[in-house]
């Protein structure tokens, strides 16, 4: 398929129109004109045989007569180039007179021979030659050339008058007219077309600005693009470019900030982890080997942490994460989040306890695998921050307009001033072995959700991070 500009196309299309319009027009100019000009021609001739008959009386005498033939006889000498007064058509122009009995009484030079013939048929030869024979107009063919006859009856002297025009006196003059007509359009279409060409490029000028501004824009220009004013067509063109590129923008913005916050806080675990190698490397006993080894193992998990929470938090950026939105409940979500994280915590001899009101509504429209990390993130802390033997609880209580849920534990908590500065990428306080990426993770999922997060003393003694999901989503 051809490709062609919006230019091209829209040209053909007036063009195109214009030419078939055009053309349409002219031949209906056309068939006016000659209408009109049979119609102006067939009321010459009849006017001629009304003239002719006022002419003709029954008793005009012999002489005057002959010198009206005499007369009409004359056309066939009219020539205009030789100063001779008259016209060349008069050849093509017929008058004859017919007494009743066919016989002819005056006839022009140019009449045509056997057109009465034609006429009456069979009944020439009968005494009433004329009887049933009707005036008006008529079609004949005479020697290869179509005549049109008007045939007048004069019952006063007795007479038939016989009016005859040749057919291609009528069409040259047609074809003059149509001609004529038809010059206008052909001298002025070529200027309309240039017309048209020049209208088209300047409506689609600002079409073509904003295309050279694309076509010289330096790859790495991402700012907005200002085209004022705009056409109203374009508004929406520029609009979307603008969003396009600011969200291009975003995510470059957003892989430069996962690539800073990788290289921020993977530089020290990498160099931990080639300090532990290197010591079991060089270890003089086969003790100081194993200690080196476990220190290496622990620092391999805590990296993996680390990127687990990176590549996370990557994903729920703005424009990264495509929810899917279902109904489920929370108790359910809850009940396995901590069936999987017992093991851990038995491990650490913490306990962990789960409130649940059973006759409570705990159906929400959520992404179920990142309500599950938003669980586990705030799990993972709890049994970080919680000393051996300490207790977590998880509480899901609902309201008529919100559900909500929290996550307690005992451990040593976080001064209320300090508390906004824990959503905050790479902040830790206390001991903790993660990468202060936890309650970012879950903010950033709360937020998705349309759920505010807040951070609240604990009746165990530490810290109560609370989940707080209106109804209605």
């Amino acid at each position: 398929m051809l490709k062609r500009s919006i230019r091209q196309r829209t040209l053909a299309l007036l063009l195109g129109t214009l030419l078939v319009s055009l053309s349409l027009i002219s031949w209906q100019s056309y068939r006016d004109a000659r209408h009109e000009t049979e119609e102006l021609f067939d009321a010459q001739l009849a006017q001629s045989a009304r003239l002719v008959q006022g002419l003709m009386a029954r008793d005009m005498d012999q002489q005057t007569r002959r010198a009206l033939q005499q007369a009409l006889d004359a056309a066939v000498n009219a020539r205009r180039d030789q100063g001779v007064p008259g016209h060349d058509y008069e050849t093509k122009l017929g008058l004859q007179v017919y007494a009743a009995d066919g016989s002819t009484v005056l006839q022009s030079a140019g009449a045509p021979e056997g057109a009465l013939q034609q006429l009456l048929g069979a009944t020439g030869s009968s005494p009433a030659p004329f009887a049933g024979l009707s005036g008006g107009y008529h079609d004949v063919m005479l020697d290869g050339r179509d005549w049109r006859l008007f045939l007048l009856e004069d019952p006063q002297d007795a007479l038939w008058i016989l009016v005859s025009e040749r057919e291609d006196v009528r069409g040259e003059l047609v074809g003059k007219i149509a001609r004529r007509s038809l010059l206008p359009d052909l001298v002025g279409l070529p200027l309309l077309a240039l017309l048209i060409w020049l209208a088209v490029g300047w409506g689609l000028r600002p079409l073509a600005h904003m295309a050279r501004l694309l076509k010289d824009r330096a790859p790495d220009n991402l700012a907005p693009l200002l085209l004022a004013p705009l056409p109203q067509e374009l508004e929406p063109v520029a609009a979307s470019l603008n969003r396009l590129l600011q969200q291009v923008n975003q995510l470059l913005e957003r892989e430069k900030r996962f690539i800073a916050d990788a290289a921020h806080e993977l530089r020290t675990p990498l160099a931990v982890l080639r300090i532990h190698a290197q010591n079991a490397q060089q270890a003089s006993s086969p003790r100081d080997r194993e200690e080196a080894l476990e220190q290496l193992l622990a620092g391999v998990d805590r990296t993996t942490r680390v990127v687990a929470q990176l590549l996370t938090l990557a994903r729920l950026e703005p424009s990264a994460q495509q929810l899917r939105l279902v109904p489920l409940d929370l108790g359910v979500l809850a009940r396995e989040t901590l069936a999987e994280l017992t093991p851990l915590a038995l491990a650490r001899e913490q306990e962990l306890a789960l409130e649940v009101d059973e006759h409570a509504d705990l159906q929400l429209h959520g992404d179920a695998a990142s309500l599950v990390t938003l669980l586990q993130n705030l799990l993972g802390n709890a049994l970080q921050y919680t000393p051996r033997r300490g207790r977590i609880e998880v509480r899901l209580h609902a309201s008529a307009d919100a559900l909500n849920l929290d996550v307690a534990d005992s451990g040593p908590g976080v001064a209320a001033e300090l508390r906004e500065q824990l959503f905050e990428r790479f902040v830790r306080l206390g001991d903790g072995e993660g990468a202060g990426l936890g309650l970012s993770i879950v903010a950033r999922i709360a937020e998705l959700h349309g759920a505010t997060v807040e951070l609240l003393d604990s009746s165990l003694g530490g810290l109560c991070v609370r989940v707080r999901f209106p109804r209605g989503r």
